[in-house]
């Protein structure tokens, strides 16, 4: 594991139609202290038919080391490291010829937070994006921060109005900036939930992966 690329070296875990054969893609990244192949028990419940999903692994089941809403500086290079984890799974769908107005971005707990953070640093049109218990990775987050559109990307945001983990208001706020760089945001706060993933949270998951 290098220092300045924890994530670098780490496996990328695969599972429904092979990407070769695929005619679109999801791309899941884990929670802390869970692994690639926990997240990709997702795929269980979503369609497989026609669809790759991808899940990288984070170096000691870390993404980085501090609370999300740390000053980014505090996570580094760990944060760096893991976008540019992210970055290569994505790169090779590309390579695979699907490009990204079909594929699915998203993850659960600190994996959310990655995801929902890559999507807002590399504005185009996905073709969703995903986020479980999480939101926009920084001590503070502005819409100054992140400038380019979505381009309509469909985004479902559902978390727990009163996680341990993360903040409602941050998932407010993550509602609000993607909503400005052009999202269209379904938004979803579920009243004593807990740090977890609920049936109607993968129905709406569910409804993206189908519309790819």
């Amino acid at each position: 594991m290098s220092t300045s690329d924890p994530h670098g070296d780490q496996q990328v875990v695969t599972a429904g139609t092979d990407l070769s054969d695929a005619d679109a893609a999801v791309v899941l990244s884990h929670g802390r202290g869970a692994t690639a192949q926990s997240v990709l028990s997702f795929a269980n419940e979503l369609p497989t038919d026609g669809i790759a999903y991808l899940a990288p692994q984070a170096a000691r089941n870390t993404w980085y080391p501090q609370a999300f809403t740390a000053p980014e500086e505090r996570n580094e290079p760990w944060l760096s490291s893991a976008l540019a984890k992210l970055d290569s799974v994505i790169e090779r769908v590309a390579d695979a010829g699907i490009d990204r107005e079909r594929v699915l971005i998203g993850g659960f707990s600190q994996g959310a937070c990655l995801s929902s953070e890559y999507v807002a640093r590399n504005p185009t049109r996905y073709g969703g994006l995903a986020v479980l218990s999480g939101g926009l990775i920084g001590d503070t987050v502005s819409e100054d921060d992140y400038p380019g559109s979505l381009d309509g990307t469909p985004a479902f945001l559902g978390c727990s109005d009163r996680d341990p983990h993360i903040d409602a208001e941050r998932v407010r706020e993550t509602d609000r900036i993607l909503t400005a760089m052009d999202a269209e945001v379904d938004m979803r706060l579920y009243e004593g939930m807990g740090h977890t993933v609920i049936p109607d949270e993968l129905d709406a998951v569910r409804s993206l992966v189908e519309s790819l």
